[in-house]
C-alpha cells in the first residue's frame, strides 16, 4: 500500500508513539507521587529516555498534562466557527466546548487529571494562561454572533462572554471532581452558565 498524504509517515508515527509513551509515563508518575513531587528527571528515567529528549517532546512537564493548548484552542475554534450562524453565542460556545471532553490516557484517568490540577499551583497558573489565549482565538466568531463590528474597539461583551464561559467550565469540572466523577459535567456547565446568567 502506497502512503497517501494523509498517511503519516514512519517518523512521525515513531514521534506520535514516543510522546505518547512519555505522557503515559509521565501521567502515572503523577498519580503516585503527586504532580509537585514528580521531576523531569524521574520522568525522563522511567521512561527510559534522556532529560534533553523530554524536552525535544514536551516545553515543561505542565504540559505533558496540559497537551497542545494551541492546538486545543484552534480544535475548539473551529468547532465554534462550524456552529450554525443562528445560534447565541452561549449555545455555539457550549457546544464547541464539548469537544473537550477527554476520558485521560491508558495511564490515568480524567478524575486523576482533575485532581493533578486541584492539588498543583504551576498547572492551574498554566491553565490560567490558556484561556488568555484561547479568548483572543474565540473572540473573533463571538464578536459576529453578538452583532459586533470587525476591528471595533473597547467592546468588551466578546471576551466578558468568552471569559464567563471558560469560568462556568472551570467550576463545572471542580464540581465534576468534588462528586468522584458521578455528576453529569454537561449539567453542571449548564447550572453554572444558568447561575451566570440569572
Amino acid at each position: 500500500m502506497e502512503p497517501t498524504s494523509e498517511t503519516p509517515s514512519l517518523r512521525e508515527r515513531t514521534r506520535r508513539a514516543v510522546h505518547a509513551e512519555i505522557t503515559d509515563t509521565a501521567l502515572r508518575l503523577f498519580a503516585e507521587q503527586g504532580f509537585e513531587a514528580t521531576t523531569v528527571e524521574q520522568i525522563a528515567t522511567a521512561a527510559g529516555i534522556s532529560r534533553r529528549s523530554f524536552f525535544h517532546y514536551f516545553r515543561s512537564k505542565e504540559d505533558v498534562v496540559l497537551g497542545d493548548l494551541e492546538a486545543l484552542g484552534r480544535r475548539v475554534r473551529d468547532a465554534l466557527e462550524a456552529r450554525p450562524e443562528s445560534e447565541s453565542a452561549w449555545d455555539a460556545l457550549r457546544e464547541a466546548l464539548k469537544t473537550l471532553h477527554a476520558p485521560g490516557s491508558g495511564a490515568v484517568t480524567a478524575l486523576e487529571i482533575a485532581d493533578m490540577y486541584a492539588d498543583a499551583p504551576s498547572l492551574r497558573a498554566k491553565h490560567l494562561e490558556k484561556h488568555l489565549r484561547w479568548q483572543e482565538l474565540f473572540a473573533p466568531d463571538i464578536e459576529r454572533r453578538l452583532g459586533i463590528a470587525p476591528g471595533t474597539t473597547a467592546d468588551p461583551r466578546a471576551r466578558a462572554v468568552i471569559a464567563a464561559a471558560l469560568a462556568c467550565l472551570d467550576t463545572a469540572v471542580e464540581a465534576w471532581r468534588e462528586s468522584g466523577g458521578t455528576a453529569d459535567p454537561v449539567d453542571l456547565f449548564d447550572a453554572a452558565v444558568a447561575a451566570v446568567r440569572g
